[in-house]
């Protein structure tokens, strides 16, 4: 049988001499992206601030390594490793000689012992693509500065990319903190914060324990910890059968996600500690003991009907109901949930109010669509709905603060929409569905189609000798190529060959359907032109943003 262990492990000695951490070339590429970096950042800077004397754990990582050999192959957890490599390797670099910055020198690179055996190296090596780079603008001091300056020409990989770009983001943070509090951050870190180190000498075995690990069990989870506090205060079948219809209605996955929204809508903070820490502490103290029932009737399952119906597009109403399940879908396309709990208390709160939901949802996709384009990472956008939360409870409704927009978020906001907007996947679909809905006069307007595509009209790679390259010479296609004002949206796969033929062949062949028609506003104001120029891109372009614009009143 094979040897399993399992140590909580505080970073110095991650990373010190027992680990010589080797990311295998079968695993994907380093792939954290800013938001990412930048909330493991926050996280260990609110644990800082809490000064509690509380070790801090940062999960897990699984290794295959040997007992008292260094060599580690690291199975899961890279993405980690990588990144608090970066934060040590910028805080280094901005540190006075001596001091912290040559102990956290040793915990980048191994700088060797004749007398014990040691050779100099990284403690971390990357995957044989990326290893060089990383060695040279990462873990040799000096270079940080010299990486985030790095144009894109000059990063092989997307890992590179994403190294420059974290890098960047972190060392911006970082250097608004003073000397003293950077200091605190990596002594905290290297003494009070830890990784669950498993390790097993068989690699079959590894990723055994790391599906283990992530797999989604059917183990207590909070809601059911919760349940059990509620219930057995109740002692009722009646009130048991109530908390079971709710978790059947949404599904066990959406039910625990619920109780996070519940604590944000009572909190109305960011989470500090697990839900298993705050829930009671932000809630249920509320209620028990005494007033479980009331939980129950005024809190769980009227929450869990809204959620449902945002869920689901099913709100029901007289007159409107459509229109605040258009809401519902567009803000269901944005690329996180934490819109959800003003909406779980507007849902909750004013239902029967079809007017006024309208005019909350209308705000609350306007801010939440300007956070997306503008890609807000996860703490600012989440205190800005605690922001509203509070402003909601204190009676503000649609004229809360926290739905405003200042001159420079409505500016940063058109300037991303100005620019290569086909370059940023997650964002380029919602704005143009949402630039469609605008053009059609109809704010009711929403697609439903099973294949939604974004297209170009000026092709990414024309033929060489085309018409294309004529009306287009190489500084034009760089400046309109994957701007607004040349994609179009279209509702099925089309053939790849068709992508280079000239504009009027392009117009019958490729953005019409089999029955003549473009099913998008957006593409037909293309078919409705006779050439395709920059000078016609130009003026399109103003003329989308304004659009743009005035339809979320930036």
């Amino acid at each position: 049988m094979q040897q399993l262990e399992a140590h909580e492990v505080p970073l110095h000695k991650v990373f010190g001499s027992d680990y010589d951490f080797r990311i295998p070339d079968y695993q994907r590429p380093y792939a954290w992206e800013v938001e990412q970096a930048r909330q493991l950042l926050d996280d260990l800077v609110e644990a800082v601030e809490r000064d509690d004397d509380e070790p801090y754990f940062l999960g897990s990582t699984v290794l295959v390594k040997s007992n008292g050999v260094a060599d580690s192959e690291v199975i899961d957890g890279q993405q980690r490793l990588t990144t608090l490599t970066i934060l040590f390797a910028v805080v280094r670099d901005l540190a006075k000689p001596g001091g912290i910055q040559t102990s956290l020198d040793k915990m980048i690179v191994e700088p060797g012992d004749e007398l014990l055996g040691l050779e100099a190296k990284p403690r971390l090596e990357l995957k044989k693509r990326d290893r060089g780079f990383f060695r040279t603008y990462v873990q040799e001091p000096g270079h940080i500065e010299e990486l985030i300056d790095l144009g894109d020409e000059a990063l092989k990989t997307d890992a590179q990319r994403a190294i420059r770009d974290n890098a960047r983001a972190l060392r911006t943070a970082l250097v608004k903190m003073d000397e003293d509090s950077r200091h605190r951050l990596v002594k905290m870190m290297s003494a009070k914060t830890f990784l669950v180190v498993v390790s097993t000498p068989n690699l079959a075995s590894a990723h055994r324990i790391f599906s283990v690990m992530n797999a989604r069990g059917l183990d207590l989870s909070p809601a059911d910890i919760f349940k059990s506090k509620v219930i057995g205060e109740l002692d009722s079948d009646e009130y048991a059968t109530k908390w079971d219809d709710a978790e059947v209605m949404l599904g066990r996955s959406s039910f625990a996600d619920l109780f996070l929204y519940l604590r944000m809508i009572f909190a109305k903070e960011r989470a500090k500690q697990d839900l298993m820490t705050e829930f009671p502490k932000q809630v249920l103290r509320q209620y028990l003991p005494g007033r479980a029932a009331e939980f129950v009737d005024d809190v769980l399952v009227p929450y869990a009907e809204a959620y449902r119906q945002i869920r689901e597009f099913g709100y029901v109403a007289t007159t409107g109901a459509e229109q605040i399940n258009s809401w519902f879908r567009r803000l269901a396309q944005i690329d996180n949930n934490d819109w959800l709990p003003p909406a779980l208390w507007a849902v909750r709160h004013h239902g029967d109010d079809p007017d006024w939901l309208d005019g909350f949802l209308r705000r609350l996709e306007r801010l939440a669509a300007s956070m997306f384009v503008r890609r807000v990472y996860t703490t600012p956008r989440v205190i800005r709905y605690a922001n509203l939360l509070r402003e909601l409870a204190a009676g503000d409704g649609l004229h809360s603060a926290a739905f405003s927009l200042d001159d420079d978020e409505r500016g940063e906001t058109l300037r991303q929409l100005d620019g290569a907007l086909y370059l940023v996947p997650k964002i380029r679909k919602y704005v143009l569905l949402r630039l469609d809905e605008m053009l059609a006069g109809s704010s009711g307007v929403t697609h439903v189609f099973s294949i939604i595509t974004v297209e170009h009209v000026l092709p990414q790679r024309p033929a060489e000798n085309s018409r294309w390259t004529v009306d287009f010479p190489a500084d034009d296609r760089a400046v309109w190529t994957h701007r607004i004002a040349n994609l179009v949206l279209l509702n099925r796969t089309k053939n790849a060959e068709a992508q280079n033929y000239d504009f009027e062949v392009k117009k019958a062949k490729y953005f019409l359907s089999n029955n003549g028609v473009a099913a998008f506003p957006l593409t037909s104001q293309v078919l409705a032109q006779t050439e395709w120029t920059p000078a016609v891109l130009e003026a399109r372009q103003k003329e989308l943003i304004r659009t743009l614009a005035e339809g979320w009143d930036l």
